[in-house]
């Protein structure tokens, strides 16, 4: 892209129309939103009483009552919680998650009020849980196509969110706009000016430069300003502030190359210190307790209900070869501490030291017993003893031979980051079909990609999802050897 083509730009992408979707898409959302639920209320009611009596088409008389009171509250809770923003639907990042959360708050907050009016008798429980759960994939489905229509929109430039001016020396300018393309975010970029001085060169000079470029910016009425100018350069960056504060217009610094790597970089205020966070931990205090929690209660039953099972293997195992019925072997747990992992022994080698060769297909090492318990995943079942002594969760990355972690940890970038929360017996990758031997770099890079992304989109919900698909999907069980 070349400045005449940067300078072109504001024109194509800053129309009247663009101004009339940015002022009318928040209440068009809103009476969307309102007109959804209200027609979920009364398709549900209709089919309710069509089952309820026997075929003879109606709807409850709460039902307009319902379907008013449920409307108006999904709305409110969407605008206290600033949803109907321009802004909020140019990234599918957190949609789905958020539009949930509010339908979940919009429920209680229906129910407190049936509770504190005596009412709750008024009301169907079958309509409204109904309701409730029909309304989930639909409410997420109309969030998703609103998502892509605003999407679609801003990359066009008829749909913006704010118009930026844009002002540096014309390599950062430059650099910046090629790497972020801000008008595929929502803004339209009214005009750029280039700082041809620097503070070094001389203030009068800058001041000229500034002095331009604010006349410029009052005129075109932006409402946003960003500076392109690199943050090593704290006298530029003053100046260009100290110029723009006096314009009723937002003040942005342009993002530095480094916050690219994260996508959830903001700032932290501790008091009255400020800092930008690049990373948080993968999971809060409440979330690892949650964890725990579970992991606690789900291992239990597990260790219970497949004791049977357990005993069985144990038994079939010491029959089936000689050598100890489990393998125990040293792995890396949370934060890169050594734990040793239990699991039903199915090779005639129990190695671990410097040297671990993986298990391949047809390895002879594998015993008769080996090939099945390995097959269907049963070898895993004593981690369950790990995971009640907290070296272990349910879900997350699976833990390596320490051989292993040593040398990919040499050859693939951030793999030790894997660490950074509590192995699993299943995880992300496995249930996705990366599981087996790993005899190439490719091959484990793209699995510890995978650990990544759990790590950085961990959730309950996600966690739930990986167990089922570790029972029921058939990639859970691929490469097994």
């Amino acid at each position: 892209m070349s400045v005449n083509d940067l300078r072109g730009m504001p024109q194509a992408l800053s129309d009247s129309r663009s101004g009339l979707w940015r002022l009318w898409l928040g209440p068009l959302t809103a009476a969307s939103d309102a007109a959804i639920v209200v027609a979920l209320v009364y398709a549900v009611s209709f089919a309710y009483h069509l089952c309820a009596t026997g075929g003879r088409p109606g709807v409850d008389r709460s039902t307009p009552e319902l379907a008013a009171m449920l409307g108006t509250l999904f709305v409110f809770v969407n605008l206290m919680r600033g949803r109907y923003q321009i802004a909020n639907y140019l990234s599918k990042r957190g949609q789905m998650g958020s539009a949930l959360t509010v339908w979940n708050i919009t429920l209680v907050a229906f129910l407190a009020l049936l509770f504190l009016a005596k009412i709750a008798d008024h009301y169907s429980r079958a309509v409204l849980v109904a309701t409730y759960i029909c309304g989930i994939p639909v409410i997420a489905l109309s969030r998703s196509l609103v998502v892509r229509l605003v999407a679609a929109g801003s990359r066009t430039g008829r749909i913006t969110a704010e118009r930026a001016f844009i002002i540096g020396r014309e390599v950062n300018i430059m650099s910046f706009v090629s790497r972020h393309k801000p008008w595929h975010m929502g803004f339209a970029v009214t005009d750029v000016a280039f700082l041809k001085s620097s503070a070094e060169a001389g203030s009068s000079a800058l001041a000229l430069d500034l002095a331009a470029a604010v006349a410029n910016c009052r005129t075109r009425r932006p409402d946003a300003v960003f500076i392109a100018v690199p943050w090593s350069d704290q006298d530029t960056i003053s100046a260009c502030v100290d110029a723009f504060m006096n314009l009723p217009v937002a003040i942005h610094l342009a993002p530095e190359p480094i916050m690219e790597r994260f996508g959830g970089a903001h700032v932290v205020h501790t008091g009255t210190l400020s800092s930008l966070r690049l990373t948080r931990q993968p999971l809060s205090t409440a979330e690892v307790a949650a964890k725990r929690a579970f992991d606690i209660v789900a291992a239990s039953c597990g260790i219970i209900l497949t004791l049977p099972l357990l005993l069985l293997i144990a038994a079939l195992v010491r029959l089936d070869s000689p050598g100890p019925v489990l393998f125990r072997q040293r792995r890396y747990g949370f934060n890169q501490q050594a734990f040793r992992i239990f699991k039903f022994r199915t090779m005639t080698t129990t190695d671990d030291g410097q040297v671990v060769l993986q298990a391949k297909r047809n390895d002879p090492r594998i015993t008769r017993l080996g090939h099945l318990l390995r097959r269907y995943n049963l070898d895993e079942l004593p981690q369950l003893l790990n995971v009640l002594a907290g070296d272990m969760s349910l879900v997350g990355p699976r833990p390596h031979a320490l051989a292993h972690d040593i040398e990919f940890e040499r050859k693939i970038a951030n793999y030790a980051r894997r660490h950074n929360v509590k192995p699993g017996i299943t995880g992300w990758a496995q249930v996705n079909g990366l599981r087996g031997e790993t005899d190439t770099d490719e091959k484990m890079a793209r699995r510890v990609a995978y650990d990544h992304w759990y790590i950085d989109n961990w959730s309950f919900w996600l966690d739930i999802t990986i167990l089922f698909r570790t029972v029921l999907s058939r990639k859970a069980f691929a490469n097994a050897r």
